[in-house]
């Protein structure tokens, strides 16, 4: 697989040249509490594709420092949703941050007897006063030059359980006067209270983020730390951590930065996300709707899709507002080359052939995917009555309308062409039937006579169709920039009422019942589709669309 080059692969060739390191060794260090999102592919593409583009190892790594939010749930998510992603299970192996904490507390105390971090008393909201603002220095917290040798009793004690939640943090001692809020001798460990998904209670006092993060990566041989562009400015203390550690650690890890991708027409944030979900506004993590790969899964967008739409959205240093349509082109092109074609009626009326009797029935043959002979042919039954779509007929058509109408023709596809005689009506002028008589001598899409008969439409034998329900999606929010949310409103004001559209009643051709679960099919003129992963309750058949057939986007090249 090639990739396309960005400024992170010059990066590295450079560190290679220099000598800096045989392997390159990447990972990707989600928290478990939440569900991947379409954010979560680009950083988890540009870790796996570093590793298998330099012959390098790729580790999964859970960043579970915070027991609050976490559970094992997430965690098989994520272990599912990288190897579906990737097609392969992490080169360097599966680990946790809670592997480490042995190592994290080892390298705290190595501190404290450097004379390089102490316990501190400060409240969340004293730290945050001391702290200073950008254009303030802050201010030496009245413990920070306590003994060596009480730090590590107290530190001791902290772990032994000794004192209750938020009362105190170990602190490293660096710099109240920088220039960066990120050196202000930041909190490196604090008490929490909690059952962790994997440990129990073992632990009462959790490293946080920006201390533990380096040593996770040391201690895997991590030659390059690739984040988010948010870390920038935490980038100075990741050194600091590293260097000052150094004694403690196996190597010397490296942090680059690049910029996030943001989607028009939803939200990035899992704590959102969780107050969608939890809030009923959506059906679950893998609501069809949702950005999140389990739901873009289900949608049925496929791994390679999403890589191509990452590829093409690039790897830069600088924010920007992706189009989501560019996520449905891709899937959109991929899919017009690959999946099967299949007839299915969204908004049925009833065609009735007056010249074809009642007891004959025939099969037409068709093809699967006229972009890829090997794909086929199927044979679809033809019988008097058929059912066609509401929208191929009009009683009064407007122009160049080239569908059926009153005295038309059309042709129906790979069958006969047909010509509309009689109109039946409803009390409410509602049409609900067609009379039309087939020109018998037209099968198998033959021209009759020199006859040009412009339109076609797809139909479905009513005899032998299948009923089902289909879900139509549209975009979660109307707001384009869901991070530009207008003052006085929250990103729920701008959920939109008409994402989800369930049309029941539909009509299948009856080889879609032969169809393995989770094909991707062009349900011809309609769009894509794929079966829903969750059946419903009364087991009608569900298919979710995955995107339009058309669009007028037209990405950027490549």
């Amino acid at each position: 697989m090639e990739f396309a080059s960005n400024f992170l692969h010059e990066i590295i060739d450079e560190d290679i040249k220099n000598g800096m390191t045989e392997r390159i060794h990447t990972r990707f260090p989600p928290e478990p509490n939440g569900y991947l999102h379409i954010g979560s592919a680009k950083a988890i593409y540009i870790n796996w594709s570093i590793a298998t583009k330099y012959n390098g190892l790729f580790n999964l790594r859970f960043d579970d420092t915070n027991p609050v939010r976490e559970d094992d749930e997430y965690v098989q998510s994520i272990l599912q949703d990288v190897e579906w992603l990737t097609g392969t299970k992490p080169t360097g192996g599966v680990f946790y941050g809670s592997d480490y904490f042995e190592k994290c507390y080892e390298c705290a105390v190595h501190l404290i007897r450097e004379g390089k971090a102490y316990v501190c008393d400060l409240s969340a909201d004293e730290m945050r006063e001391y702290r200073g603002t950008l254009t303030e220095p802050g201010k030496n917290s009245p413990y920070r030059d306590r003994s060596v040798e009480e730090n590590l009793r107290l530190f001791e004690e902290m772990r032994n359980d000794k004192y209750p939640d938020g009362s105190k943090t170990l602190r490293a001692k660096i710099d109240m006067s920088s220039p960066n809020m990120n050196m202000r001798d930041p909190a490196i460990y604090r008490i929490v209270h909690a059952t962790h998904h994997r440990i129990g209670n073992k632990w009462c006092i959790y490293p946080l983020y920006d201390f533990a993060h380096p040593i996770q990566d040391a201690m895997e041989h991590i030659t390059h730390s690739m984040c988010s562009i948010e870390f920038e400015n935490h980038r100075p203390l990741y050194e600091w951590v590293v260097d000052n550690c150094a004694p403690c650690l196996p190597s010397h890890p490296k942090q680059r930065e690049f910029a996030r991708l943001n989607v028009t027409h939803t939200v990035m944030s899992k704590r959102y996300l969780r107050e969608l979900v939890e809030t009923g506004k959506v059906d679950g993590w893998d609501d069809p709707r949702m950005p999140t790969l389990c739901g873009l899964r289900r949608r049925g967008y496929t791994p390679s899709s999403i890589l191509e739409f990452v590829t093409r959205a690039g790897v830069a240093k600088t924010d920007s507002l992706v189009d989501i349509k560019l996520l449905e082109y891709c899937i959109r092109d991929e899919l017009n080359n690959t999946a099967l074609r299949r007839m299915a009626v969204t908004e049925p009326i009833k065609m009735v052939i007056t010249n074809y009797p009642e007891d004959k029935e025939e099969t037409f043959t068709v093809t699967n995917n006229p972009k890829d002979e090997a794909a086929g042919t199927r044979e679809v039954p033809f019988t008097r009555e058929l059912w066609i779509e509401k929208s191929d007929f009009a009683l009064i058509p407007p122009p160049k309308f080239q569908r059926l109408k009153p005295d038309g023709e059309v042709r129906l596809v790979g069958a006969y062409i047909v010509k509309c005689n009689e109109v039946i009506q409803d009390e409410d002028g509602n049409v609900v039937e067609l009379h039309c008589t087939a020109d018998l001598e037209s099968g198998n899409g033959k021209p009759i006579d020199g006859r040009k008969v412009r339109g076609t439409i797809h139909w479905v034998s009513a005899k032998h169709a299948i009923d089902a329900e289909l879900n139509l999606y549209d975009n979660l929010f109307t707001l384009e920039n869901t991070a530009a949310v207008p003052e006085g409103k929250t990103y729920l004001d701008f959920l939109n009422p008409e994402s989800r559209k369930v049309l029941t009643g539909c009509k299948l051709e009856p080889s879609i019942a032969d169809v393995p679960a989770g094909t991707r099919m062009q349900f011809v003129r309609m769009g894509y589709y794929i079966q829903d992963s969750k059946p419903t309750e009364d087991g009608t058949l569900r298919f979710n669309r995955i995107v339009s057939l058309k669009d007028s986007f037209k990405p950027d090249k490549k």
